[in-house]
């Protein structure tokens, strides 16, 4: 599922507009892709728990940091944190294992997370894979969260499909990530990026998302309105930072 996160940022009266800027920028877009075994499909909330750590590993690789994937890291994070999630199997699957990348393994899913490429300049047995009607469902209803764990809340009045909603998962992920500190991102990595991924409640849903947290406010390409809150990072470290 192919997502843009529009967040604005400040910039000098006389400078041109962040926006423009962006969209001048050549656009990049990093892959996803889940493995969905037609025998054995993941369960939704690990996938989408997988796609955020998967988004997480990425940006904390030193290849994505100081290496060979940098600069179109670096590009891509410059522009619109652009995120397409495709799925595989089988063959298929082996194919985008032997393309550069990192496979992140949650319970029973794996999402391979490749680096950034140009938006038109797809690797061939990539742009191939399927994007639209990635579905999965909770065999049952996931447990809550463990007390104090970074938790990604997303709204429970959007109707989503699994890849839509794990593009959406890995921008509050990666939105968060940018707010944390080197101590505090250090931290995180070291436990296995730890999150969960859970519907909110509704009734706490709209404080959720006033709260300053970071938000995800999706372009509206695909599946649901323009400027539509889809998921609020609620991390231990940031919700302090608000108090």
């Amino acid at each position: 599922m192919l997502d843009r996160v529009t967040d604005p940022f400040d910039a000098p009266s006389d400078a041109p507009s962040p926006a423009a800027s962006r969209d001048a920028a050549p656009e990049y877009v990093l892959p996803l892709v889940v493995r969905i075994e037609r025998a054995e499909p993941p369960a939704r909330t690990d996938a989408l728990e997988t796609a955020a750590r998967a988004v997480l590993t990425l940006l904390a690789d030193p290849r994505a940091t100081e290496g060979e994937w940098a600069e179109v890291v670096e590009a891509w994070q410059d522009a619109r944190i652009r995120k397409v999630v495709r799925r595989a199997r089988g063959a298929e699957w082996r194919r985008a294992e032997a393309l550069p990348g990192i496979t992140v393994a949650g319970t029973a899913a794996e999402v391979r997370v490749h680096p950034p490429v140009p938006l038109d300049g797809w690797p061939k047995d990539l742009a191939r894979l399927q994007v639209s009607g990635t579905e999965l469902d909770d065999p049952e209803p996931p447990a809550a969260p463990a007390p104090g764990a970074p938790v990604l809340w997303v709204n429970p009045a959007l109707e989503m499909s699994a890849g839509k909603a794990m593009a959406q998962a890995g921008h509050a992920a990666q939105l968060a990530w940018w707010e944390l500190d080197a101590a505090e991102r250090a931290a995180w990595a070291g436990s296995g990026f730890a999150l969960a991924v859970r519907t909110a409640r509704p009734e706490v849903w709209e404080e959720l998302a006033g709260s300053g947290l970071p938000v995800v406010r999706d372009a509206g390409f695909t599946e649901i309105a323009p400027g539509s809150c889809t998921v609020v990072a609620d991390l231990p470290v940031l919700r302090a930072a608000r108090r």
